[in-house]
């Protein structure tokens, strides 16, 4: 094994060790769930979302779509099994509206990744053709991961404060977009290095509206849509509506 391919190990086992963090991390937010069994004002979306990214990256990472990219399938593999039982525990949970809604998405989810499959499968031939649909297809909801913290970026700006962004979650953003970004970059994968790259940026930002607000952390001035901060996919932010909401 040469310099280059345990480099590239190496970042691509950093990668799923932040990665699982990132996938685990709402844990706390579903034992409330369970505890209360009541999905209160909490939204299934994220996790809907965060699990057709995760099926999109695992498909792409195996070895028939591209070569040497099985850390991807396995970190996203475990992250599709994760945000699975968080969709089912929310489908048990969630009131009847709600409950039909993220069914509907969840279907219209599966439909899409089963067609990005079967097009992948039998409508391309060619590996070339195989990797640019499905990377294709990864990097769009990659991209839509990262971006879900933007609206809560926007929330601490207003505020002045980082009560709505803890430090880990935004710290385990960054390192999960550098180790990725760093694989895609060795590997020559320009599906790994855009999303990764992206979310390194806004990783980044985040760091450093924590580094400018951190002092006033618990300080907030609640916004009009005032809440608290859990990851939801592939990563992971949204903000809880509070009663007042409707």
């Amino acid at each position: 094994m040469g310099n280059g391919d345990a480099l590239h190990l190496t970042f691509g086992i950093i990668g799923n060790a932040t990665g699982l963090f990132l996938f685990l991390s709402p844990t706390i937010t579903f034992k409330r769930i369970i505890a209360k069994r009541s999905t209160e004002q909490f939204s299934g979306i994220p996790y809907v979302m965060t699990l057709l990214n995760c099926l999109l990256a695992a498909w792409y990472g195996l070895p028939f779509i591209t070569t040497n990219n099985y850390l991807v399938s396995a970190v996203n593999g475990v992250g599709a099994l994760i945000e699975s039982i968080y969709v089912l525990i929310f489908l048990i949970f969630a009131p009847k509206k709600e409950k039909a809604k993220i069914l509907g998405l969840l279907v219209c989810i599966l439909t899409l990744f089963s067609a990005v499959v079967l097009v992948s499968l039998f409508a391309s031939h060619k590996e070339k053709q195989r990797k640019l649909i499905c990377g294709f297809a990864s990097t769009i909801f990659s991209i839509i991961m990262y971006a879900s913290p933007l609206s809560v970026m926007r929330v601490v700006i207003k505020t002045k404060s980082v009560e709505y962004m803890p430090f880990l979650l935004s710290l385990f953003v960054f390192l999960c977009g550098c180790c990725w970004l760093v694989y895609g970059l060795i590997g020559k994968d320009i599906f790994l290095v855009v999303p990764n790259g992206f979310g390194t940026v806004l990783g980044t930002i985040q760091l450093i509206l924590y580094a400018i607000y951190r002092k006033n952390e618990g300080e907030a001035k609640k916004p009009s849509t005032d809440g608290s901060l859990e990851m939801g996919l592939s990563n992971h932010y949204q903000l809880q509506k509070q009663s007042n909401c409707s």
